[in-house]
């Protein structure tokens, strides 16, 4: 009898030592490197808000993140690889109204769902769009431009079909009653190319992308797309100023695989909050026309499900599907 009332405490402190441990090591999280998925390729505002977010997050984390550009099928390569990571909070993703909003609205195929296969973490920024056109075109509004739309085709350039871009259009002219043709590119930078050589007189565009070809006067900007008039720009109307309740943006969020214990999804968010109030972040985000969030998980869960709302009549409207 005391040989196994010997056995059952040590089989208990065994356990208790156990539960210990785990515990410990799951308070010490991070304790290595975590990866930062960016599911477009280097360069664009997606890249540059998550390589700052990344830096000024491993600070307050005390390990580094680490950037990984994955891009491809409009963010939906990226997005899938965060989908089938372990959910342990060391692979994340820079998430956006392309990859949880758009991608599954148009994809044929769906490669993950974006509301069970993540956990939410935090809504970073948004970015407005912009409505702009070559000098040559012979509008200074949006009135005009409605009004010209209205008397002789035109046309409009966007970074590709499905795209934030595309689809601002596409809104565009179903609240303006126009039938501009939209002229897909494969990417920004080639549509803002053919504009800038009036191959095509009008563009929707992110507003960090095009703001030096505004500022020089080589893109007429009539209006930007958010609500209200971006700070960076106030002198650019809002196109709801005409249109209203016309908006539209970019957004960054970051996004863990489903399943990551709440503890370590609340030191990201804490972690991306800490990063969003740094001064010399504020300043950066403030001079690439981004808007500061850092929201709650549960605000980023149910921003996603109100873009998808949003988003999916005016994705039927325009016809638009992707294989």
């Amino acid at each position: 009898m005391k040989l196994n009332i010997t056995r059952r405490v040590a089989m208990a402190m065994a356990l208790a030592a156990g539960l210990a441990s785990a515990g410990a090591a799951q308070a010490e999280f991070p304790d290595r490197a975590i990866t930062l998925i960016i599911p477009f390729a280097a360069g664009g505002s997606t890249d540059v808000v998550g390589r700052i977010v990344a830096e000024r997050m491993g600070e307050t984390l005390g390990q580094q993140v680490v950037v990984q550009n994955v891009g491809g099928a409009g963010g939906s390569l990226g997005a899938q690889q965060v989908a089938a990571a372990d959910a342990d909070g060391y692979t994340i993703l820079m998430g956006t109204v392309a990859t949880h909003a758009l991608n599954p609205l148009i994809l044929k195929q769906k490669p993950y769902d974006p509301v069970t296969d993540f956990a939410p973490v935090s809504l970073l920024v948004l970015v407005p769009n912009v409505l702009a056109v070559n000098p040559e075109l012979p509008v200074n509004t949006v009135q005009e431009l409605i009004d010209l739309a209205k008397k002789e085709p035109l046309s409009f350039a966007s970074s590709g079909n499905g795209t934030p871009l595309h689809l601002s259009g596409a809104l565009f002219n179903s609240m303006a009653g126009t039938d501009i043709l939209h002229i897909p590119y494969k990417g920004s930078g080639p549509a803002l190319t053919d504009v800038l050589g009036n191959q095509v007189p009008i563009i929707f565009d992110n507003l960090p992308s095009a703001s030096g070809h505004i500022k020089t006067g080589k893109l007429r900007a009539l209006g930007v797309t958010t609500a209200t008039r971006a700070a960076s720009f106030p002198d650019i109307p809002a196109i709801a100023e005409t249109l209203p309740g016309y908006e539209t943006y970019t957004w960054n969020a970051l996004f863990a695989p489903a399943g990551t214990p709440p503890e370590v999804v609340a030191k990201l968010a804490e972690a991306a909050k800490t990063a969003m109030e740094d001064p010399k972040v504020v300043e950066q985000m403030a001079g690439f026309s981004a808007t500061i969030v850092a929201s709650s998980p549960e605000e980023l869960a149910e921003h996603v499900k109100a873009e998808m709302a949003k988003w999916e009549p005016v994705v039927k409207e325009a016809n638009v599907s992707l294989d």
